[in-house]
């Protein structure tokens, strides 16, 4: 690392780490809002954050486009019309792109530039920050922006660098793609991301194997043309949209049913299922009011899932291994597909049970398992990522008397409201663990985090207060209610769940964001600010 100066680093009222959907926001609420002197750092050559990096085959979000946007600008809801149901990454890109022009936030974003320590200093109450390329920043307040799913999981597996192909993860795509015609891949794991490249792949390539760990539901996305009518018809209703998702517990415009999944005869409980099953997408978990509460209901739901399954797959014995779940439905992230199932129905795809037969090695031709070798020529991981936690852990962030957050963190992730730490003042985590985030819609989480974030700021000003800080009781009080939080649902039994971290050999075992809901997350939000954001202490 080159050393500069200290009298060459930059003296701002902010720094935000990250330019995806939560740094170009935080940046425009603080600059152009609050008038303050902000900067954010960026790793990429360009904004988009997760969907930057996320460009391989199939990438395509999981809600749909109308609502996976921006709300705080009325004129941008109305100039911008989505060309599909369920947005690609390259539009989500041209999207980001055209806020990011329109704000005009690019001059204050450093491209290229990642963020290796940031380290507070008591005496002067400012953050100093350090990036890999030599820049310089001592600050006021300091805003992690990087996102839940940024730091790409690779196992490490033997012989990878062995391995005489091409090896990719999903999470750090080539920017100028892959060509798979004529290869044979190999395509490890089977969560959201396998789930949407591998129809993708197989297509190019001349064979595909996917290896699966742990079998996974999936909903048909039924990914359509945006309909101009309909855009038409949300645009003229955006507000009343926007306000429902702000008032729902997964951030999207729909509301869970009332009925039990238990209360209604089969017939209709099957008749109800069929028809979620034809709109598809994440809305079918809302078919029901109790199908993450109740195992009893969640077993309808899981079998009407494997049935549909058994039903595409034309092979029982691969629909058997695509159907041995080990958790309740919906316990992990809920992938939503388009053709997953049908992709192994072709004669170029093959399914390898690597819970049945491990991987044993990866050698310089391909995967070896406890029951044979795969010849490949590119390997690609769809292993997910370190989330929550891990883009954070890669920073060297020390807090008050040199305790470092991976210290602090040592048993899992301790914050008030996912949004501060103690021993950490001034430094907030935009949809950190301990909030809602990955289990809802993620722009709306993001929105309120920034709003909550920059009212608080101007509440310090208003008061002639500097430093904010959450105290250690409001935080360990916090760690009680999202631990509850997830024992009210079904979803801590997902053992294999990335939810928990439990796809990160020798990661803390602790269920990391807050199941409770978006509408009650941000009623006890909005009641800590009315109390004069009790939990925190403040000093001028």
């Amino acid at each position: 690392m080159s050393h500069t100066p200290a009298s060459a680093a930059q003296h701002l009222d902010a720094l935000i780490i990250g330019a995806g959907f939560s740094g170009l926001y935080q940046l425009h609420c603080l600059r152009d809002k609050l008038g303050l002197s902000v900067q954010v750092v960026e790793a990429g050559a360009g904004v988009g954050g997760t969907w930057y990096w996320n460009r391989y085959p199939g990438a395509r979000c999981d809600s749909e486009s109308f609502y996976y946007s921006f709300s705080f600008s009325d004129e941008m809801q109305q100039e911008w019309s989505w060309s599909e149901r369920y947005p690609q990454q390259p539009e989500i890109m041209r999207y980001l792109d055209q806020v990011a022009d329109r704000f005009d936030l690019r001059r204050n974003i450093t491209f290229n530039s990642r963020v290796t320590s940031a380290r507070y200093h008591d005496a002067e109450n400012r953050w100093h920050v350090a990036t890999e390329d030599g820049g310089r920043y001592v600050v006021k307040f300091l805003i992690t922006a990087v996102g839940c799913l940024s730091s790409a999981n690779i196992p490490a597996i033997p012989g990878l660098a062995e391995f005489a192909g091409q090896t990719y993860h999903t999470g750090e795509w080539p920017h100028d793609g892959v060509d798979f015609t004529g290869k044979r891949v190999g395509l490890i794991g089977t969560g959201s991301t396998g789930i949407q490249a591998a129809p993708v792949i197989a297509v190019a390539a001349r064979h595909l194997t996917v290896f699966q760990r742990t079998p996974n539901y999936s909903v048909p996305a039924r990914n359509v043309p945006m309909d101009p009518a309909f855009l038409r018809e949300v645009k003229a209703n955006y507000a009343e949209i926007r306000d429902h998702t702000r008032a729902t517990t997964n951030g999207h415009p729909w509301d869970i049913g009332e009925k039990s999944a238990l209360e209604v005869s089969a017939a209709e409980r099957q008749a109800m299922y069929e028809k979620a099953w034809e709109v598809g997408g994440l809305r079918f978990r809302a078919t029901f009011s109790d199908i993450l509460t109740n195992k009893d209901a969640n077993a309808t739901a899981s079998a009407f899932i494997k049935s549909k399954i058994r039903q595409i797959v034309k092979d029982p014995a691969t629909a058997e291994t695509l159907t041995n779940f080990d958790h309740p439905y919906a316990a992990k992230r809920p992938p939503v597909d388009t053709d997953y199932f049908e992709t192994f129905n072709r004669d170029n795809v093959s399914l390898v049970d690597i819970r049945a037969a491990p991987i044993v090695r990866i050698t310089p031709t391909g995967i070896e398992t406890e029951a044979g070798h795969y010849d490949l020529d590119i390997i690609v991981f769809a292993t997910g990522f370190d989330a929550m936690t891990g883009p954070l852990l890669k920073i060297d962030i020390q807090g008050r008397d040199g305790v470092a957050l991976r210290d602090a963190w040592a048993h899992g992730p301790q914050n008030y409201l996912g949004l501060q730490v103690a021993g950490f003042p001034n430094m907030f985590t935009i949809t950190g663990p301990g909030s809602p985030s990955v289990l809802c819609n993620m722009p709306v989480a993001i929105e309120q985090h920034v709003d909550w974030i920059t009212d608080a700021i101007v509440h310090m000003r208003d008061h002639g207060l500097e430093r904010i800080e959450t105290t250690e009781d409001a935080m360990q009080g916090w760690v009680v209610q999202v631990n509850a939080a997830a024992a009210a649902t079904l979803l801590p039994q997902a053992s294999s769940s990335w939810y928990l971290g439990a796809n990160v050999p020798g990661k803390p075992q602790v269920f990391m964001p807050y199941a409770g809901g978006m509408a009650r997350y941000r009623r006890i939000c909005d009641a800590v600010a009315a109390k004069g954001y009790e939990g925190f202490a403040f000093a001028r």
